[in-house]
């Protein structure tokens, strides 16, 4: 080997060398030459998606689908098309799931390498356009475009530095996939109502075991034979003791186990005596019973398998499966019910029931100690039996011999077609079956319990060691998983198929609830919490009702946490009420935040969910939110008492903001500026006016405010402040609760002055009248008549009005009208960007627009511009997109919405079907939300709705004086 050649060893890790690249930043170089000249950067794509833009916004609305629309807009503007793709792209996928797909240890092993290149010299961070250029090379994507890896780079760099480091990169990505990770877990949330609702029980007399009928109805039976019928809810509905019903000198007996035969109508018994008894279920009578069993039935179960063929199986102390095969059920119980009676009961033995010809008889020896559960599954045709014993600790095998199964059944249908009587003498030597005929499974200390499903392909077992393992029913080497978390021993597994979970009980009453898929657990319910004491003698899940019974010191009930089951016609956008909602124009994303503490990031061009965190506040409500002036972090304020500052694209809690001792309630926040220093400033139910200098590089994770005014302090309000608006650069104004507005100079911190909302003369005698004050907006707009410096305050006002201030001119009120149509409490103002228009929002989801150019103090209140029903509910958010002529509204109806500037409704943020804002044909429009449109109060108020059948006659002054409401409402789908 030639001395001085570099070889690379067969074990070394992600370093790449060869002969023609000295460096990967060199590779990378000279693809960014190559990319440049095509003419391919961030530049020319932004500049191509406002023309998309502005080209649209000028071509006109439609509220038709057609075939033609896409062509005829390629050919009008040929420069969308290819501008579009790649929009439409980015909107499809963004740039972090391309990351999560793509990544691996190689690569980010390159990624590495290239931060640290740039490390070495000298440089500990890159800006966007070679990070671009890393990405692209070293994670494949070289058809991946500038606009996706810009946005990437713009949710890393949060506070708009231009530079990340790898520390940076990858505490992005880490916190992004945890989130994403806790998205799935709350998407699977599950919960008992706790405590448990118990029923006491009259008698120490062990329960042997509980089943549900598919009515709901729990049917239990006690080892003494009482058998009790309650109501979901543990009402007693009837109570029958089934065996004292014979003569005084009737031995005593015990119940074993029993099972519902509800395609019969039946209840059947295992006693002690070694006898199957039946009796009718909707009358507990008796009806027949099998005795002289060889053995005590010590675990009972029936399958029906056809119209009118069933099996029943029952496990014994001698570690055998007894299988009876009925066919022609119904006349063959009906012939043993005609047989001669003991003690009350019609009786058969099992000798002379097996030479019925409907009848066949065997009897497996499976295990080698007592069977503790046998079932017989019609979905695998076989039947599972478990043992404490661990070489056979569970069975799945056949229901009859496979080999002479054919043969025995042909030659009772030659007996019976002979009219000879069946000659069969019944062998009570069990039969063991071939290898091949079943699987055993070996488990350590045995198996107490199990079950199987047939859509997850799952068998689960549980017993004395604590675990629950997950098999594949066909292969018995080793469990798929193990869940760990009991405690004690396990009683009772349950699989639901349908939600993809698994139900545990174990003996010290702890109740827990799995993810199959993740195999995690999702919910405990110890016996503090529910309430559930003493030693479990049987439990039952009901998934007619949705709820866990158990019998221990008493009857007990756990019922699911169901969540609201809505119409199939109604979307909503989260699980819980929608506090507040806002726009980011830098990421063109909407976030939203609800009730339950979560945090949503939505695509504003298609609708579609991008990311979402939760816990934000330690489960308490979030109340409102604001951006930074650059977009790109996020503050909360919650019921808790807290303000926090979010990367909200990977939910990342950048910083906390909170006072030292109670906190209280926050109802507003806002982010403002004074000279050149930023602040974050929040008010609330503690009254006081609460700034936080935004020091992103703070040492301390925790902040504390700025002391406060001495004005705030002295004679700041009386009781909680709602809302806080700013003007700048100086002023600011606070109202509260009591109807009072204070402005302030933001700079001095000193009053200017005090706004009390007056009351109209026919608002003064209302009682209980609602004067508080949750929105205010200032105006300024040169147009305005008879406001000096153009400088208005608006505020929401009683039973809907709106008040308007002159506050630089001796802060009088200008003039006030009303703006509800319904006379309710105003909760949200916007503007548009030139203050031009007004929208407000009211209690029950109208929302109307007013032209303020248009307002004369003194005069006739002005006439709305237009309204629309948004929501059925308060809106609790309302934001004017002015550059895509649009309106972002939230409510308390869980939805957040997204309207044109006239109404138009355009969709519900995560419905199916995805929207382009610019394409008019994509939106919902003419169509409204459906819980809208059935909406009493959405139809329109005319007198001539209201007339009377009787009368012929209208009054035309009346319904002309109403045509130019009627015309208002006339682009109001709702109306339609």
């Amino acid at each position: 080997m030639p001395l001085g050649k570099k070889v690379r060893s067969s074990s070394a890790s992600g370093r790449l060398e060869t002969q023609h690249v000295s460096s990967i930043l060199c590779e990378l170089w000279r693809t960014a030459d190559r990319t440049m000249g095509s003419g391919c950067c961030v530049e020319k794509l932004t500049d191509d998606c406002s023309e998309e833009r502005e080209l649209l916004s000028q071509n006109r609305r439609r509220h038709s689908i057609t075939q033609g629309d896409e062509a005829q807009m390629r050919k009008q503007h040929p420069i969308i098309d290819s501008t579009r793709r790649l929009c439409n792209l980015k909107h499809a996928c963004f740039m972090n799931c391309l990351i999560d797909e793509t990544i691996s240890l190689d690569n980010l092993q390159k990624l590495k390498l290239a931060f640290e290149e740039f490390e070495r010299g000298g440089s500990r961070s890159i800006d966007a356009k070679c990070f671009g250029l890393i990405v692209k090379k070293c994670l494949g994507l070289p058809k991946t475009s500038n606009a996706q890896i810009q946005r990437l780079f713009k949710k890393i760099d949060y506070l708009g530095q231009g530079q990340i480091s790898w520390g940076e990169f990858c505490r992005h990505m880490m916190h992004e996939y945890k989130e994403n990770q806790e998205t799935v877990r709350r998407s699977k949330q599950v919960a008992f109502t706790l405590p448990a609702s118990m029923k006491t029980l009259c008698h120490g007399i062990p329960i042997v075991n509980i089943h549900s009928s598919h009515d709901g109805t729990i049917v239990t039976v006690r080892e003494d034979g009482v058998v009790c019928c309650c109501s979901p809810e543990l009402k007693p509905l009837k109570t029958k003791h089934l065996f004292n019903e014979g003569p005084a000198s009737r031995k005593s007996k015990w119940a074993s186990d029993f099972i519902l035969m509800t395609e019969f109508n039946k209840l059947m018994i295992g006693t002690g005596d070694r006898e199957i008894q039946l009796y009718e279920l909707s009358t507990l009578e008796p009806y027949c019973q099998i005795n002289a069993l060889e053995t005590v039935p010590l675990t009972l179960d029936f399958g029906c398998t056809g119209p009118d063929k069933c099996y029943i199986v029952y496990g014994d102390a001698e570690g055998c499966v007894t299988i009876i095969l009925i066919s022609y059920v119904g006349d063959t119980l009906r012939l043993w019910n005609k047989l001669q009676e003991i003690e009350n009961m019609p009786n058969i033995a099992i000798d002379d029931a097996v030479l019925f010809p409907n009848v066949t008889f065997v009897r497996w020896k499976v295990h080698q100690d007592w069977v503790t559960q046998a079932k017989y599954f019609h979905s695998f045709q076989a039947v599972v039996s478990s043992s404490k014993e661990e070489s056979t600790s569970l069975v799945i095998g056949c229901v009859l011999p496979l080999t002479d199964a054919e043969q025995q059944l042909d030659d009772i249908r030659e007996a019976c077609y002979e009219g000879k009587t069946k000659k069969i003498q019944l062998s009570w030597t069990p039969q063991l079956r071939a290898s091949c005929d079943q699987t055993v499974f070996n488990i350590s200390k045995g198996v107490k319990t199990f079950d199987l499903c047939q859509k997850h392909s799952l068998l689960v077992t549980g017993g004395m060691d604590r675990l629950i393992r997950m098999w594949n029913p066909h292969f018995s080497g080793k469990p798929n998983g193990i869940l760990k978390g009991h405690s004690a021993p396990i009683t009772y597994l349950h699989i639901i198929p349908e939600n993809g979970q698994i139900f545990s009980v174990s003996i010290d009453c702890t109740v827990k609830i799995w993810d199959i898929q993740d195999q995690c657990c999702l919910f405990t319910a110890d016996s503090q919490a529910s309430g559930i004491h003493g030693d479990i003698s049987a439990c039952s899940y009901s998934s007619a009702v949705k709820s866990f019974y158990f019998a221990a010191d008493c009857m007990a009930v756990l019922s699911l946490k169901i969540r609201p089951r809505l119409h199939s016609r109604l979307t909503v956008s989260h699980d819980e009420t929608v506090m507040c909602c806002g726009y980011s124009e830098e990421f063109r994303q909407v976030v939203s935040c609800s009730e339950g503490s979560v945090v949503k990031v939505w695509d504003f061009d298609t609708g579609r969910q991008v990311f979402e965190f939760g816990g934000t506040h330690d489960q308490s409500a979030i109340t409102c939110m604001a951006f930074d002036p650059k977009g790109r972090r996020l503050i909360t304020g919650g019921r808790d008492g807290c303000v926090k500052i979010w990367n909200f694209n990977d939910g990342q809690c950048l910083k906390t903001l909170r006072k030292d001792g109670e906190c209280h309630k926050v109802c507003d926040c806002i982010f403002l500026q004074v000279h050149r220093t930023f602040y974050v400033m929040s008010v609330g139910g503690d009254r006081k006016i609460d700034m936080y200098p935004d020091i992103p590089e703070g040492l301390h994770h925790v902040q504390r405010p700025q002391p406060s005014w001495q004005d705030d302090l002295r004679s700041g309000h009386k009781e909680d402040i709602l809302c806080v608006a700013q003007c700048p650069p100086s002023l600011l104004a606070t109202s509260s609760y009591d109807g009072e507005i204070i402005v302030w100079n933001v700079i001095s911190g000193r009053i200017r002055c005090r706004l009390v909302s007056p009351l109209l003369a026919e608002h003064q005698n209302v009682e209980g009248l609602d004067t508080s004050v949750p929105s205010i907006i200032f105006f300024k707009n040169s147009k305005l008549q008879h406001f000096s410096s153009a400088t208005a305050l608006l505020s929401a006002g009683a039973m809907g009005c709106i008040n308007i201030w002159n506050v630089l001119s001796g802060s009088k009120l200008a003039g006030s009208f009303k703006a509800s149509k319904f006379q309710q409490k105003i909760t949200k103002l916007a503007k548009t960007a030139k203050d031009t228009l007004l929208y407000a929002a009211d209690r029950i989801g109208y929302i109307y627009v007013y032209n303020m150019e248009k307002f004369i103090a003194g005069q006739k209140s002005p006439r709305a511009e237009g309204f629309w029903r948004a929501h059925t509910s308060q809106i609790t958010g309302l934001q004017i997109v002015d550059n895509d002529q649009v309106v972002l509204t939230s409510s308390t109806d869980y939805t957040v919405r997204l309207w044109s500037a006239h109404g138009e409704y355009i969709g519900t943020f995560g419905q199916s079907e995805s929207w382009n804002v610019h394409i008019s044909s994509s939106w919902k429009h003419p169509a409204v939300p459906y819980e809208v449109l059935i909406d009493p109060l959405s139809m329109p108020h005319h007198e001539i709705l209201n007339v009377e059948t009787s009368s012929d006659y209208i009054d035309t002054d009346k319904t002309g004086a109403h045509k130019c409401e009627l015309k208002a409402l006339s682009w109001n789908s709702q109306a339609c």
